[in-house]
């Protein structure tokens, strides 16, 4: 197999470019000569101005001009595709998330520099999560700066007030879950006779909300190793097939909403703070959303939600399964042609080495003390405007260099979800195949995905038996999961060995 170190050497100058973060810095003894461009994603209706005074406070803090050339998030893997391919490239190149074959291809392709062995000359590049460099790796290779995000964000909410009402205990084991989840399918959790469901869920389940319940049976995050040392989707486990039983009998029971295969997630945050389920599995940081929602409709409304981050299985021991990529949210690469020398990629370094100092990380979260936001007696931050926030310093959480940085709010959601989310690190189970190399992976993994996916669906759904569900992955093993298996342990045991 040929390495991408060996690629990067290689290859011709190439122009490249920037998608996601970067901004300017001259910190690690680089020079502030020139200014800087990259290409930033963004989340909002809108791009702050050039000028804006986030842009203005950001250069001045860095010591580096710089320009932005925003596009946006839903159409940024055709934007790059078309960037790659004209090679009108900017400096810096925010590629996220990895587990993408566009990132992958691209990163492989020779167009961007080896940066390991500098950050340790950067004083907050250096203090960056050794778990997440390992993570940001392709084939041995960190091809740019790793985005340092949380490590896991999952737990489970559960409606308090229900619980309340129906004298039930806030539960920590799947089997506690399962006698809530029936109560609150067939009690009268809201006291007013409505119809209600245990656990509402949406389409994309089988991506994100049940691969952390199957986390807490055993599986993996998304691959992991078997213990034959063979590199295998999480998917194909024992542990996320006994989950899959349990969600399949929860469902036969009504006590998941019947209609999630097609429910879109505005419908079910709707449905959430409109009392029709008690349970989800998501970000912890939801519930501040689901109270927000719920009190938009009903100003009086009493909701109250229990975030549980410790939901065991059994005699599995806790575990969390990563929904961040490790904590790795992209890399920020460097063009080995729009900066040709060691001094010029250290000039980028020392650019996003900037934007890592909490001055940076404030202003590009919180804004400008006194304009968009205030501070109490315990630090405590309030947005004081929130219309010139969402113009001016909302479109900055896409391209911020980190996002492990959290900061004290008058909201009590917030609050406790960082705290919860702070401590699921210390049992994080990550995807041992994010830094590993398939070629089959990057050109076949949608198609596979999305047929075991329709095959999850009907087995829980009942319209599959577990034979069925099998029936698919081995049709997909001849369409190129084998390979993928083949080819991940193969880099896994060049990379351990």
């Amino acid at each position: 197999m040929i390495s991408r170190r060996s690629l990067l050497a290689a290859a011709p100058a190439t122009a490249a470019g920037t998608l996601g973060l970067s901004a300017c810095g001259g910190s690690g003894g680089s020079s502030p000569e020139g200014s800087l461009t990259w290409t930033g994603v963004f989340h909002t209706p809108t791009t702050p101005e050039p000028d804006g005074p986030i842009a203005t406070a950001l250069k001045e803090h860095s010591g580096i001009d710089f320009a932005v050339d925003w596009i946006a998030d839903a159409n940024k893997e055709e934007k790059v595709n078309t960037i790659l391919a004209s090679g009108s490239l900017t400096d810096i190149s925010g590629l996220n998330p990895l587990t993408m074959p566009y990132a992958r291809d691209a990163l492989g392709s020779g167009l961007f520099w080896d940066v390991e062995e500098h950050l340790a000359d950067f004083e907050h590049l250096a203090a960056i999560d050794p778990k997440v460099v390992d993570g940001g790796r392709l084939g041995g290779v960190l091809y740019g700066v790793p985005h340092e995000g949380i490590l896991a964000r999952y737990g489970v909410l559960v409606r308090k007030d229900w619980l309340d009402r129906l004298g039930l205990e806030v539960p920590h084991t799947i089997d506690e879950l399962a006698v809530v989840a029936e109560a609150f399918t067939t009690g009268d959790p809201t006291g007013t006779g409505q119809q209600t469901v245990g656990i509402l869920d949406r389409a994309e389940s089988f991506l994100w909300g049940f691969p952390e319940f199957a986390g807490y049976f055993g599986a993996g995050a998304f691959f992991e190793l078997s213990p034959e040392g063979t590199v295998i989707p999480s998917f194909t486990t024992d542990a996320s097939k006994e989950a899959m039983e349990w969600y399949r009998d929860a469902y036969s029971k009504g006590w998941i909403n019947q209609e999630f295969v097609t429910m879109q997630k505005t419908n079910q945050e709707q449905a959430i703070a409109q009392d029709k389920g008690g349970i989800v599995f998501t970000a912890l940081f939801a519930a501040q959303t689901f109270a927000n929602i719920a009190d938009s409709i009903n100003p009086d409304s009493e909701v109250e939600w229990a975030l549980v981050n410790d939901m065991t299985y059994g005699d599995v021991p806790r575990r969390i399964v990563s929904d961040t990529g490790g904590g790795m949210g992209g890399l920020m690469s460097f063009s080995t042609e729009a900066l040709p020398t060691v001094e010029d990629l250290r000039r980028g370094l020392g650019l996003i080495d900037s934007l890592l100092a909490p001055e940076a990380l404030d202003l590009m979260t919180n804004g400008i003390e006194g304009t968009h936001y205030e501070k109490d007696s315990d630090g405590a931050v309030t947005i004081t405007d929130q219309p010139r926030w969402e113009k001016e310093v909302q479109p900055y959480a896409g391209i911020r260099p980190s996002s492990s940085t959290w900061y004290p709010s008058t909201n009590a959601y917030s609050n406790l979800a960082n705290e919860m989310m702070e401590e699921n690190a210390q049992h994080a189970v990550v995807n041992i195949a994010q830094s590993l190399d398939s070629p089959t992976y990057d050109s076949r993994w949608a198609t596979i995905e999305k047929a075991v996916q329709d095959g999850w669906n009907k087995y829980v759904t009942g319209a599959l038996d577990m034979a069925g569900f099998e029936a698919v992955i081995d049709d997909q093993r001849k369409q190129g999961l084998d390979d993928v298996i083949a080819e991940y342990t193969e880099s896994y045991e060049q990379t351990v060995g």
